[in-house]
């Protein structure tokens, strides 16, 4: 049994009667699986005046970016952010690649914000709709088929294998049941002409051509393949009496960072139970939120489209208004794809060029510390 110290005005469990007048922030490691402290301030620790350096905390409009695969078919993704184990793109699809993709970089995760059509595969076709997640393992040769010309795909490209995260005591059909997991049957395809193949490494493409269409499968078996689920298909794990810790969102892992579904789900119902997020820094990890649909009400001035990035090391948290509104609710219908990595990630040009200038002080805004 871990040693457990306590001094000064504390609650003895965590997220539970906070003591009146204080703040509490989470201070732990590996992301909530760490050891961990429960510190109790005076005033919320995001609500800085004025933030200066690389760590600030982002929110950017990614209905603003804009890219080339939006009206030119023979493009590909934006790329928003990235380190050495994942990449994050905007894509915008609006008619069927002329190409197939072979990406020699990693497995590939589309998550469908808007839109529907057919993403076909080596395996087979996967029909996609809004609020899907599409995983391509790598080497796949694939390519997207829209059925209509408004497409948003937030892209998650890892390095290594995506996985479902093992569920601990709550076992091995908790938040989703594998058989959930939809697979492609074969759809070969006997056409002759001339057929590109793009092989995408290091973010350089080489193509290759065939006289023969390159999805000619008739037949597989494995434990290797496309799969898709969808973000509802995600069952959320809460209590009435305590409020859960984002790792318990976790419906894929990859080496370095994992993808958390927030769905729509009942809040605490206990009174002394703190319903929003816990205030805490995250030290291990960049936190990252997608909003896909529904009501933030955690954050003022975050609409549907938007990213927020929280960099390791700087805190965050509820803003001031959200404390006392969620007093009130009964249930949260945000949906909202989170991914965390262990290394810090690094903005691109267009994704610095969409960003809400205004967000990294909103704390202290809410609170009335400066101008509005």
């Amino acid at each position: 049994m871990d040693f457990v110290f306590s001094k000064g005005k504390v609650t003895k469990q965590a997220h539970v009667a906070v003591p009146e007048g204080t703040y509490e922030e989470e201070h732990g490691r590996e992301t909530f699986f760490g050891r961990a402290s429960h510190l109790y301030r005076t005033h919320p620790p995001t609500a800085w005046t004025r933030i200066e350096g690389p760590l600030k905390p982002r929110a950017l409009d990614l209905n603003e970016m804009k890219p080339e695969d939006q009206v030119e078919p023979n493009a590909t993704w934006q790329l928003i952010a990235s380190n050495e184990d994942v990449r994050l793109y905007v894509s915008r699809r609006s008619q069927e690649m002329p190409y197939f993709l072979r990406n020699a970089d990693g497995d590939t995760c589309y998550f469908v914000h808007r839109g529907e059509g057919t993403i076909e595969t080596d395996y087979g076709p996967l029909t996609y709709k809004v609020g899907d997640y599409v995983i391509i393992p790598k080497g796949t040769t694939h390519r997207v088929v829209p059925s209509g010309d408004d497409n948003f795909f937030y892209i998650i490209e890892g390095s290594g294998e995506f996985r479902i995260p093992d569920r601990g005591l709550m076992g091995k059909h908790a938040m989703f049941d594998p058989g959930m997991l939809e697979v492609p049957d074969p759809d070969p395809h006997d056409e002759a002409g001339e057929f590109e193949v793009r092989v995408k490494r290091d973010g350089t493409f080489t193509s290759l051509f065939f006289a023969w269409h390159p999805l000619d499968v008739v037949g597989w078996q494995g434990d290797l393949c496309p799969v898709k689920l969808n973000v509802l298909d995600h069952r959320p794990v809460y209590s009435p009496s305590y409020h859960m810790p984002p790792s318990v969102h976790c419906t894929f892992e990859n080496d370095g960072f994992v993808i958390c579904s927030f769905v729509p789900r009942p809040l605490e119902e206990d009174p002394q139970v703190l319903k929003v997020p816990f205030y805490h820094a995250n030290i291990d990890a960049d936190e990252v939120l997608f909003y896909h649909s529904g009501n933030y009400f955690s954050r003022a001035g975050i609409d549907v489209g938007f990213m927020t990035i929280h960099p390791q090391g700087v805190h965050h948290g509820p803003q001031p208004a959200a404390i006392e509104k969620s007093k009130s609710m009964t249930r949260t219908e945000e949906i909202a794809v989170m991914v965390e990595t262990h290394h810090p990630l690094n903005l691109s040009p267009e994704a610095e060029a969409v960003v809400i200038s205004e967000y990294s002080t909103s704390w202290a805004r809410g609170m009335g510390l400066l101008d509005e």
